[in-house]
């Protein structure tokens, strides 16, 4: 049973959350256990210095051990400042709200974190994306979880390129998982597309992280969380993990979708500071993707925006930014780049195709970032002056074709003639 509440327009105040929390947590899964509680790293919108209060509040006197771990999947690790931060914590506060204690990162990029917990078979995979992939799939997931007795999920859900909605067993695949698997089911996601994933519920996507999750022998447990426009929650849901996600999921496609009934010709999506590379600030391109005109032009705005992507750089500054069917034509090319990069360059750079062997994508994406030119034409993205754009001269122009998006990056925008689709 789920215990919980939300709705559009809602806004819980501390007093609710933690009636949720205490509720819908039951105590024979934490009292006298040791308890890891997953959350989001800072390229979420999420309130997590009160989640993690009330969380703290409810179970971290009767467990034998809470920890916390930073579910990065392929994120940069956090520095213990940035750690803090994150939390709200001031000097002093970890030890007295938290005693005893551990604030962790997901440390998936050192040899010896990850241990494989099964095997989701070649047939498996073939019903489960109806031919799309014929291989199987080694599970892996963050061998520290093997410390504990519940794992307790925390945070949001929002549409998601790869899985469809956020959140739930996402929080460990990819959250705490990482490796080829990780880059199996991105690669999936690609291979299916972004619009054909963003803001759908139930994706093949989610039904493979979701058969992942079945092999984990820890407990699980979900506090999925939906954030409202002022950046308070609008609901929040307590249970089991795939059960909690639900609800929170069904929220979400009220809020954070937004209809239009046109397509635009161009569209100005202004990144917020929490996206600081190409890797994450990406989003603002998988959100509004689907309402840009055929031929259109989409302009990710953020002159915080300086780097590519501190892990994965390297690879993307090799191969570029290209469609799917571009990396299907040149399998030679990329063989050596982990799949979850490649499907990061196709959500990128839109769906599209090759014809005549000459790639065609459908719109194209321009950088009004501070990432040089001579780097934005080296990976195959347009450039634009981050200071010759001013918002104010997009807004108020939608009968125009013109569309403005502030805080780009989590509210997908779709079209009207999606929602019946989008909504079975």
């Amino acid at each position: 049973m789920v215990v919980g509440r939300g709705q559009a327009g809602a806004s819980l105040d501390e007093a609710e959350i933690q009636r949720i929390v205490d509720e819908g947590v039951p105590a024979k899964l934490f009292d006298g256990k040791r308890v890891l509680v997953l959350t989001p790293d800072a390229t979420r919108t999420f309130p997590l210095p009160l989640l993690s209060r009330v969380v703290g509040r409810a179970i971290g006197h009767r467990a034998s051990r809470m920890d916390f771990m930073i579910a990065l999947g392929s994120h940069t690790p956090m520095s213990d400042h940035a750690i803090d931060t994150l939390f709200g914590l001031g000097p002093g506060e970890r030890e007295r709200l938290f005693p005893g204690s551990q604030f962790l990162n997901h440390r998936w990029d050192l040899p010896g974190t990850l241990e494989k917990i099964g095997t989701i078979p070649a047939r498996e995979v073939r019903d489960l994306t109806r031919g799309l992939m014929d291989e199987s799939a080694d599970v892996v997931i963050n061998r520290a979880i093997r410390e504990y007795d519940l794992l307790l999920i925390l945070g949001p859900v929002f549409p998601h390129e790869v899985i469809g909605f956020s959140g739930g067993n996402k929080y460990l695949f990819p959250g705490i998982s990482g490796g080829e698997f990780l880059s199996f089911f991105h690669w999936m996601g690609a291979l299916i597309t972004c619009p054909e994933i963003i803001g759908f519920k139930n994706t093949v996507v989610r039904a493979t992280v979701d058969r992942a999750a079945a092999m984990v022998s820890v407990n699980r447990w979900c506090l999925a969380g939906v954030v409202g426009p002022n950046g308070r929650l609008a609901g929040l849901f307590a249970g089991a993990s795939e059960e909690a996600w639900s609800r929170a999921a069904d929220l979400s496609a009220q809020i954070h979708v937004v209809y239009k009934e046109q397509p635009f010709r161009t569209v100005l999506g202004l990144a917020p500071a929490m996206y600081d590379e190409l890797w994450v600030a990406g989003k603002v391109m998988y959100k509004l993707e689907p309402v840009v005109a055929e031929g259109g032009t989409l302009i990710i705005h953020g002159p915080h925006v300086k780097e590519v992507s501190r892990t994965w750089g390297t690879h993307l500054l090799r191969t570029g930014y290209h469609v799917r069917d571009w990396f299907l034509a040149h399998p030679e090319l990329c063989h050596d780049v982990p799949r979850a990069v490649l499907a990061h360059s196709t959500h990128v750079r839109g769906i599209g195709s090759m014809v005549g062997g000459v790639e065609k994508p459908r719109i194209q994406v321009v950088l009004a970032t501070g990432i040089p030119e001579e780097v934005c034409r080296q990976i195959g993205l347009g450039y634009c002056d981050p200071g010759s754009i001013h918002p104010s001269e997009y807004a108020d122009r939608e009968d125009e074709g013109v569309l403005l998006v502030d805080h780009a990056g989590e509210v997908l925008h779709r079209l009207e003639q999606d929602r019946a689709r989008m909504k079975s």
